[in-house]
């Protein structure tokens, strides 16, 4: 018997995506049947923003058998417990999208029907007051679950730091790092894949699936193939970012901060060794000029840097698996970071190449489930960022577009179901559950009409009690966590 061929894959474009593909690969395949080459120039910048995650990451990292102390010394990261929205939905609004659950089980209905209940019934606190996590978040406190309420985490980290930390754990296994920058993209003329690529000296490289992680560019996903692209700018209009850093600053907050200004909104991201900050804007509305003097005027403390330009246009490719090309990171397309998906797009992406990587030959069915799980996932994760533009009161002319705006027939229909009734459906593997979208919605200012008749099979003082019993534990619970920056002092200070 002969041993086959190894199936060659090679990455084009390191970053935090072609390394959480390359990292990925070696840690699933098998060595003696699959290649694994990532070329990357030190020539080429990387955008670098996506420095907050969603707790899919832990996932990821648990995947990898990385030590979350390490990880987090090594990109000096922080904890994170959810999104403080400032402004979002009226100009003095304040709410946290926090991961995990908000309130607890009463009867038969979910636990937002007793609330919206016990609005009518003078109880007028806020939905985050049930939430642990964003109770803590605002206590500016953190502790990991050991036995004790769940906590639901991600991270902030220094991207530029996170790439080469993967970079150093997955060469040793097996990947092979080529420094070089892609010049020509060569194709088999009969079935029109990508045969190889050739780099500035001349070496060319071979292989059977490529994986395009070379940004905006999309070097081989259009560059190459021109695969097109559907553009989603009638729906999410900012089409620029400013990003810059600024020194720490006290007390370091476990959760980001997205503040809405006239023609867009503004992040802030507390790293253990800096703040990451960010304005994302329409330039129809604001100027250059004025997005950056903004930006620079909000800062917490000095700026580090001058703010550096990202010019975008969100949406997605038509086809993310095109021939034997993979797009993955911001050659798949642009997601803004509001919700803080970009690497989780990555990371779901690659999940999804090992599910349907081909045995041989490339099959057709593979790629068309491949795409339409892909482009279902980006769509429903679209929805989700259009539905913070478009629940709002604010008064400028930008937001007011936003809020007259035709939205998805996906979104709509949600939006209608829970305005009905309070009533919240997640369909299929869509990312954000339930309890992200009624934090969502709430928050930004959003009542339905009625609530769940089992909502209504306690008495009036019945749900008055509960909901001030609940409101008190959680309390308790958040004043009794550590402080946030205490506890990374202890464990995992860089």
């Amino acid at each position: 018997m002969t041993t086959p061929p190894r199936h060659r894959i090679v990455i084009i474009g390191g970053g935090t995506a072609g390394w959480i593909a390359a990292a990925s690969l070696a840690r699933y395949l098998p060595a003696h049947r699959h290649a694994i080459t990532l070329i990357e120039s030190d020539d080429i910048g990387i955008v670098g923003v996506g420095e907050a995650t969603i707790p899919q990451i832990r996932l990821l990292n648990a995947a990898l058998g990385l030590d979350e102390y390490a990880f987090m010394r090594a990109t000096q990261a922080t904890y994170k417990l959810g999104i403080e929205f400032v402004g979002w939905g009226a100009a003095e609004s304040r709410y946290m999208h926090g991961f995990g659950a908000v309130g607890r089980p009463l009867g038969q209905a979910a636990f937002h029907h007793h609330w919206l209940r016990g609005l009518g019934l003078g109880e007028t606190a806020p939905l985050d007051a049930y939430a642990l996590n964003a109770q803590a978040a605002w206590a500016n406190r953190f502790d990991k679950p050991q036995g004790g309420p769940d906590l639901p985490y991600a991270f902030h980290f220094d991207a530029s730091l996170f790439a080469p930390y993967l970079r150093d754990w997955a060469t040793p296994r097996g990947v092979a790092r080529i420094e070089g920058r892609v010049v020509s993209v060569g194709r088999d003329a009969h079935s029109g894949d990508v045969r190889d690529v050739q780099l500035a000296g001349g070496q060319i490289i071979a292989g059977d699936l490529f994986i395009d992680c070379s940004g905006f560019r999309g070097l081989l996903i259009e560059g190459a193939l021109g695969t097109g692209y559907e553009t989603w700018g009638h729906w999410l209009p900012c089409d620029r970012a400013l990003a810059v850093p600024c020194a720490r600053v006290t007390p370091l907050t476990p959760y980001t901060r997205s503040t809405a200004h006239a023609a867009g909104w503004q992040w802030r991201i507390p790293l253990q060794h800096r703040t990451g900050n960010g304005h994302v804007y329409c330039s129809a509305h604001v100027s250059d000029d004025d997005a950056a003097r903004l930006l620079l005027d909000t800062l917490d403390a000095a700026p580090l840097a001058d703010p550096r330009p990202i010019h975008f246009t969100t949406g997605r490719r038509r086809a993310f698996w095109n021939h034997n090309v993979v797009a993955l990171g911001l050659a798949a397309g642009f997601m803004e970071p509001l919700e803080s998906t970009s690497i989780h797009l990555v990371q779901s992406a690659i999940e999804r190449v090992i599910r349907y990587l081909p045995n041989g030959p490339i099959q057709p069915a593979d790629v068309a489930a491949y795409n339409a799980d892909t482009i279902f996932e980006w769509e429903r994760v679209r929805d989700f960022i259009i539905a913070h533009y478009h629940i709002n009161t604010r008064p400028e002319p930008f937001w007011r577009d936003c809020a007259a705006m035709a939205v998805p027939d996906s979104l709509a229909a949600k939006l209608a179901l829970f305005r009905a009734n309070g009533r919240i459906v997640r369909h299929a593997d869509e990312l954000f559950a339930e309890v992200g979208w009624l934090q969502v919605m709430v928050g930004q200012g959003e009542r339905p009409h009625g609530h769940h008749p089992l909502a209504d099979a306690q008495s009036d003082a019945e749900v008055r009690e509960l909901l001030q019993l609940l409101r008190q534990v959680i309390g308790r619970q958040a004043n009794a966590l550590p402080d946030h920056a205490a506890f990374i002092s202890r464990h995992c200070q860089a």
